[in-house]
């Protein structure tokens, strides 16, 4: 009891102690993560982004949609069955950064990925309110008219191959002949109709 009262008077050793126990259990929690093998093996059919998928997700991230869509199906039934098979991490290991987040303005577009066709999908983008009328989305019409050149598409690839993504040689010389030319709107749709579409995510538990 007297050692108690000596830490509830003393400020600054009661938030060192504090300090230590949330160290301690963030250890606990988060560490043996990084030896898990769900947590490090890609699950069966994941591959690293195209070219054009890659630059569509650096403009997706630009665009702060991930401010609004999360990309994170909890394991919950009213969630599974609104969205499909819930996240895991092995759909992540090749995400840098990683977009799973916490708040939805939005949709979930985890699973998104061939939902909507193409044409959907660029309409919604120009105006969400031509398609969805109560939407507050807004509208992206400048992604119409910027192209993009591709130049550092390889680079991007190089870099990401140094923290584990498989991207070959092949890959990182055809980046910019792959992606030259085409449009933010069409790299941006390239990113969303391939979420969540491998077999093993279409599941529903």
């Amino acid at each position: 009891m007297k050692n108690h009262d000596i830490v509830e008077k003393n400020i600054g050793l009661m938030l060192f102690l504090v300090i230590i126990a949330i160290s301690f259990g963030g250890l606990v929690e988060i560490v043996p993560q990084f030896f898990l093998k769900e947590t490090t093996t890609p699950i069966v059919g994941l591959k690293p982004l195209k070219a054009v998928e890659l630059e569509g997700r650096d403009i997706y991230i630009r665009e702060g949609c991930h401010v609004c869509h999360t990309q994170m199906v909890r394991p919950l039934r009213a969630e599974v069955e609104r969205y499909g098979h819930y996240s895991v991490a092995g759909e992540s290991v090749y995400e840098h950064p990683f977009l799973w987040g916490s708040k939805r303005t939005g949709p979930d577009l985890a699973r998104v990925g061939g939902r909507y066709s193409d044409t959907w999908q660029k309409a919604h983008l120009y105006n969400p309110r031509n398609v969805v009328p109560a939407s507050n989305m807004p509208a992206f019409p400048w992604l119409f008219d910027n192209v993009l050149s591709g130049k550092e598409t390889g680079a991007k690839m190089a870099a990401l191959r140094k923290v584990g993504v498989p991207y070959t040689n092949e890959d990182i010389a055809g980046a910019e002949k792959a992606v030259k030319g085409t449009t933010e709107v069409d790299a941006l749709v390239a990113y969303l109709q391939q979420l969540g579409t491998l077999p093993i995510l279409q599941q529903k538990r």
